[in-house]
């Protein structure tokens, strides 16, 4: 992945309403959430919610498929999985080591919560 690819996708993620939508896409998994479903767990209006899945769409984090009258979003992990190899590639490069733990998270810990400051 390029620069300017990874930075197109980190500025889609950039705004809190489509980080949102993102992570719950993520949690929904493969069948993904049908575009109400998904306005009402977050919260959010119908236009709204149509515009920031356009945007993530075209940042193709986002994936749609229409099934009858529905249209059922999807994360797109395979997009997701090579940003993320993009930000890590380098993360150990000027580590002294060749502890490859450098890059791991530490999962010991709780993840925050990120509604609550």
């Amino acid at each position: 992945m390029e620069t300017n690819n990874a930075a197109a996708k980190l500025a889609a993620l950039a705004q809190p309403t489509r980080l949102d939508i993102f992570r719950a896409l993520v949690v929904a998994g493969a069948p993904g959430l049908p575009a109400g479903a998904l306005a009402e767990q977050l919260g959010v209006a119908p236009p709204v919610l149509s515009f920031h899945l356009k945007e993530l769409r075209f940042a193709e984090l986002v994936d749609s498929e229409t099934q009858g009258r529905y249209v059922i979003y999807r994360a797109r992990f395979d997009t997701m999985n090579a940003l993320l190899a993009f930000l890590t590639e380098n993360c150990c490069a000027r580590s002294t080591t060749q502890d490859a733990s450098c890059c791991v998270p530490d999962l010991a810990r709780p993840a925050r919560d990120p509604k609550t400051p």
